[in-house]
């Protein structure tokens, strides 16, 4: 009896009709925890196009804005979703630096594992055109007998604590800060701040007209050359904001394995290339591997920072 139910077993296993159905047979969820239009979301959207089209079955990108709650309530829906690669989070750099250290049950310990990440935001620092500084070193020296009012994204985001503890490095403190919902040409062109850490492409219409102080990214931005790193310039605190994909830890490595093929190809894209040269934005692909050694790292120095702030 027992040879018979092994027979039977494996004669099952070779029938297309009883066969185990192969991932993925149903529609996919890419979740991004922001609004739609940023940069996140619409490589996200090439991602899970490429994915519709290779595979065949519909993939939708669902975007659950967190309101005050920033990425984790759309995070918490991918951390309680079934483990099977059909709800896929991309997730800003928050989602597994700092949702695990900040006491939701649902993000600690960390229940994600990174696919890979695939952008760098063009986070840079930037004051009007007519400032008395055209450097981070220059800013420096002004703001010690002067006030200067930075603008950044709000109190706990990280490019604002980035750059509050980069300032202490090098010997200097804003006067103010204000936060904003939008920190684009009229912020700096009103006078409601004097330095403001923004993406790339938000100040993109009067960016000539500025004066870019540095680049918060791991490379130089390819429109802006000559603007240096906050890395070149305090390398001891060396952070980027990146987004990537991630899945539960107990999603199978097959199924990792047919997410990362489908984003590669994705991001490799003219669309995405385009995209890159339009926005300034940063585009690759890290594997998982070196992705988590990316995350460990920052884990690292966003406690440097906090340390620096008195903040955690």
């Amino acid at each position: 009896m027992k040879k018979l139910l092994t027979a039977l077993a494996l004669s099952a296993t070779a029938l297309p009709g009883l066969a185990t159905a192969e991932y993925p047979e149903k529609p996919v969820e890419f979740v991004i925890p922001f609004p739609p239009g940023d940069l996140e979301d619409l490589l996200t959207r090439m991602i899970a196009d490429e994915f519709q089209e290779t595979y065949g079955v519909p993939a939708a990108v669902v975007n659950k804005p967190g309101g005050g709650g920033g990425p984790f309530p759309g995070s918490i829906y991918v951390a309680q979703a079934p483990a099977d690669g059909y709800t896929i989070g991309s997730f800003v750099i928050g989602v597994p630096v700092v949702g695990p250290q900040i006491g939701i049950p649902e993000l600690s310990p960390n229940p994600f594992d990174p696919v890979g990440i695939f952008l760098t935001y063009p986070f840079v620092i930037a004051a009007s055109g007519d400032a008395p500084y055209s450097s981070i070193d220059e800013l420096a020296a002004y703001a010690k007998d002067n006030q200067v009012t930075f603008g950044h994204f709000g109190a706990r985001s990280i490019p604002r604590r980035h750059m509050v503890a980069a300032a202490r490095q090098l010997g200097f403190e804003f006067s103010s800060e204000a936060g904003f919902d939008a920190l684009d040409c009229n912020t700096l062109a009103s006078g409601d701040a004097d330095v403001i850490s923004t993406t790339l492409q938000l100040v993109a219409p009067c960016v000539d007209e500025l004066n870019v102080l540095a680049a918060v990214t791991n490379e130089r931005i390819a429109t802006l050359p000559d603007v240096p790193t906050m890395g070149e310039l305090v390398p001891e605190l060396d952070l980027s904001t990146w987004n990537g994909l991630f899945v539960h830890k107990d999603t199978p490595p097959e199924i990792r394995a047919k997410i990362e093929e489908v984003a590669i190809k994705a991001l490799n894209s003219d669309a995405a290339k385009e995209l890159a040269e339009n926005t300034g934005a940063v585009i690759y692909w890290k594997g998982a591997d070196e992705s988590a050694a990316q995350i460990e790292s920052d884990i690292t120095i966003l406690g440097k920072i906090d340390a620096l702030i008195g903040e955690n």
